[in-house]
């Protein structure tokens, strides 16, 4: 047994902290916090000092009790998770259920896992910090009010399985203002005018006028003007510019950044970014701070200065502009600067190549400009065109990197060709464009953190998780909105001649921007009517302002908490006494056959349309709504065609087609066989030749491909992407091979290998009692009999597991059958 015992968080951690120890260090990974609030309670003692109840769940057991004998051992433990809120608290947890003596026990942080960073933080340990403990408790504690009180309301107002959240609802808010503000917003069209203009010597540029006509009669006119016009270079000014690099990345800038560059959700960019860092190749990643320490600034200039020269480096202070930064004291950088790339994998090699470039351009010189501005006359009327050119100079830092924009069109200014003023220019083409403005744009998750980030909600290490639960919630879904097709209007002017043309354009399309459901408009709209306060902007920042208070030791955790409950209990008690139900209910007509109402609202199993009142004795009529309509779009007459399901579209083979909606979607039924339509199609717009192409593609699908040891192989796409499926085993094909042309040498790889993967992910096999122990994921393991499956926790001796334990766990899962006693025939 070793002298010390270091407990981290992650066994990555772990892993890569071993290396740098020597053989009196052992280190441990707690896998994360310990002890949290109870899953099925509330876990906050609300009628006195709000001391929460800490508890270690069933899959930590076993860890805590090795955690615990070696720490016994030991004669010291040194207490090594994050240097954040979140890592104090584990740190704080470890000591507390642990029983670790305060005279043996150390508490070392470091924002980097290098070899001189974890060297330094053993020659310096300190203690546990119990503001930042509290900090973390305060936000734990409050957020599980806000939740468990919360919660409760919505499934007696709105629906059951509904969750509310402080941070995770004002994200919704904001998705779903957005999107009302895009609904309600009107275009309002003018005519661009932009010009090609070839100069003395022959080169072609382009030019626009400064303002927008705002009819097109007045373009109009002002392109008959120009009819014979001269047009002549009236002035033209060059200007040196110059641009300086974006700062080193923090945690928000990180994901909106890797959103642009490389496509990343921000839950992904967090786990490639852990995953760095556990390997020691990135400092901390969940920060604030822009500032780089002296170390590596001197490590980026030496690496500049060799790389690209002296006249490229150029050392700079960054200055924090967070309100409230508070997590680790470094900007997110490399742990060796001279490392440019690495090799893990493909996802993690880009995120660092993009850490690394933004990190070096940071530190490199700025990027001088020639700027050339040209305005053009002309002898016709007095409105004058500009033309602006963009030249480089100097590279500077953009020889590595220059950071990207939020922008779908940013005018990018181009070369233009060498003039001088009163040069003649001749005129190619001048246009008249009708243009719109343009709504809001809808929010990226890399916008949203932004956003939420500029409102001082949430912090870096929330901001993932709170995106990830408002889209498992099915509050806010990564939307294809198809947009509408608009007409527009182009004059032209060439050779003097005026011609017209009409074009078109789809307005409002969209593809993977965040969008509200309509579980999420209702849910939105019920809280921001009963709970403005929770929901307000300023608030929720005002909350996150007091926890840095509590960190900094400036205000007590229990006060501020006793403060907000007292208040907020009383409206939540009001609320779920008096308020109305929520349903988002809207009155679309009345239908003729009956004369009874039609409605469109929220049921038990989603939107729908209702004909009739709940109260009426013949019951009402429902129907669910489809594809991407929703409770705010769908019309009367869409709503009442939903009414004609299932409908008969004859007959093909002999045999009837119907197109009907199920629970889990409109379908084809044909020959005893269901084919679901495309994702979104509208069932009332399928006909018969649509049927019968779906049939065929379906039996086409369906049809043997090939066999393998006397057995057929199938193939087709599911939502995990392309398979083949042979003796009931459904097998993913990557992108290695050539889905459309399978080869029969390519299925029986595909099927070897995946027999070879199903023998090594095999432990034990009891085929006795037909139970089978097999390796999951995550280092964890699954008990599998037939359809029951059982999670062990990664600290089982999985190796050491009996038949017997193995029935056990199978037997504990198992539904018992519900048995009914029989009346007794016996007389009294």
């Amino acid at each position: 047994m070793a002298k010390n015992l270091v407990i981290v968080e992650s066994p990555a951690k772990a892993k890569t902290i071993e290396k740098f120890l020597g053989k009196d260090f052992q280190v441990e990974s707690s896998f994360g916090h310990i002890a949290d609030l109870p899953s099925k309670e509330l876990g906050v003692n609300v009628e006195g000092d709000f001391k929460p109840k800490y508890i270690v769940s069933t899959d930590k057991k076993a860890v805590v009790k090795k955690l615990k004998d070696l720490a016994k051992k030991a004669e010291t433990v040194w207490l090594a998770s994050d240097e954040d809120r979140e890592g104090e608290a584990i740190a704080w947890h470890l000591a507390e259920q642990l029983k670790l003596d305060e005279n043996k026990t150390k508490r070392i942080v470091f924002h980097e896992i290098t070899k001189k960073a974890i060297l330094k933080a053993v020659e310096n340990p300190r203690d546990i910090n119990y503001n930042l403990v509290n900090a973390q408790q305060a936000r734990r504690v409050l957020d599980r009010l806000v939740g468990y009180e919360l919660s409760p309301v919505l499934w007696r107002k709105v629906k059951g399985g509904l969750s509310a959240g402080r941070v995770q609802s004002v994200a919704v808010r904001l998705i779903v203002e957005r999107e009302r503000s895009i609904e309600e917003f009107t275009p309002v069209a003018s005519y661009r005018v932009d010009a090609e203009f070839i100069n003395a010597e022959g080169k072609k540029f382009k030019a626009k006028l400064g303002k927008n006509f705002e009819t097109k009669k007045e373009a109009e006119e002002f392109l008959n003007s120009c009819i014979n016009a001269d047009f002549s270079v009236a002035d033209l000014q060059k200007k040196p510019a110059k641009k300086s690099p974006a700062p080193p990345f923090t945690t928000s800038t990180l994901q909106q950044e890797a959103s642009r560059k490389l496509g990343f959700p921000v839950a992904k960019t967090m786990m490639m970014a852990q995953r760095l860092y556990e390997a020691g190749l990135i400092t901390y990643m969940r920060t604030d701070s822009v500032n780089l320490s002296d170390d590596a600034k001197n490590a980026a200039q030496e690496e500049i200065t060799d790389s690209y020269g002296a006249e490229y480096s150029k050392p700079r202070n960054f200055s924090t502009k967070s309100k409230g930064a508070q997590e680790a004291h470094e900007a997110i950088r490399p742990t060796n600067m001279t490392r440019h790339e690495v090799s893990v994998d493909y996802d993690q090699d880009r995120l660092y190549s993009l850490i690394w470039k933004r990190t070096i351009a940071s530190q490199m010189s700025d990027a001088k400009l020639e700027r050339t501005a040209v305005k053009i006359d002309n002898n016709k009327n007095d409105k004058q065109f500009n033309a602006n050119g963009e030249v480089i100079t100097f590279e500077g830092f953009l020889k590595v990197y220059l950071e990207g924009t939020d922008h779908e069109e940013e005018e990018q200014a181009g070369m233009l060709p060498k003039m001088k003023v009163g040069e003649n220019l001749e005129n190619e083409f001048i246009t008249a464009t009708e243009r719109y403005t343009r709504p809001p744009a809808r929010f990226t998750e890399a916008v949203l953190v932004k956003r939420l980030e500029e409102l001082g909600i949430g912090r870096p290490s929330t901001y993932a998780p709170t995106i990830s639960t408002i889209q498992r919630r099915q509050y806010i879904e990564k939307g294809t909105v198809e947009g509408l097709e608009r007409n527009y209007a182009q004059l032209k002017l060439t050779n003097n001649k005026l011609s017209e043309k009409e074009l078109t354009e789809r307005v409002g399309s969209d593809k993977g921007k965040l969008v509200p459901t309509d579980i999420g408009n209702i849910v939105n709209d019920f809280l921001v009517a009963n709970f403005d306060s929770i929901l307000d902007y300023g608030f929720t920042a005002k909350v996150e302002n007091e926890f840095d208070e509590i960190a900094e030791g400036k205000e007590d955790w229990t006060a501020m908490i006793k403060e907000f409950y007292n208040n907020f209990h009383v409206v939540v008690e009001d609320v779920a006494a008096n308020a109305e139900r929520a349903s988002g209910q809207r009155l679309l007509g009345i239908d003729p056959e009956s004369g009874k109402n039609v409605y469109v609202r929220l049921g038990r199993f989603g939107a729908m349309v209702q004909i009739g009142e709940a109260t009426d004795e013949e019951k009402p009529k429902f129907a669910s709504l489809q594809g991407d309509q929703t409770l705010s779009s769908i019309t009367y007459e869409e709503a009442m065609d939903l009414f004609k399901l299932p409908k008969t579209l004859g007959d093909y083979e002999s045999k009837e087609v119907v197109v009907a909606n199920g629970r889990f979607g409109p379908y084809i039924k044909f020959d005893g066989k269901y084919v679901s339509l495309d994702k979104g199609e509208n069932p009332m717009s399928v006909d018969m030749d649509r049927a019968i192409e779906l049939i065929e593609a379906k039996r086409k699908a369906d049809a043997p491909i090939g066999e393998y040891e006397g057995m057929p192989i199938q193939k087709g796409v599911g939502r995990f992407g392309p398979f083949i499926k042979w003796n009931s085993i459904f097998i993913n094909v990557n992108k290695k091979y050539d889905f459309d042309n399978l080869s029969q040498e390519d299925l029986e790889e595909l099927i070897e290998d995946k027999k070879r993967k199903e023998r090594e992910k095999l432990i034990h096999n009891f085929e006795e009692v037909g139970i089978r122990v097999e390796k999951a994921r995550w280092g964890r393991f699954n008990v599998i009999k037939g359809k029951i499956k059982v999670e062990l926790p990664k600290t089982t001796e999985i190796e050491k597991m009996t038949q017997e334990e193995a029935v056990k766990l199978i037997e504990a899962k198992t539904p018992k059958k519900k048995t009914t006693k029989k009346k007794s025939t016996k007389k009294k």
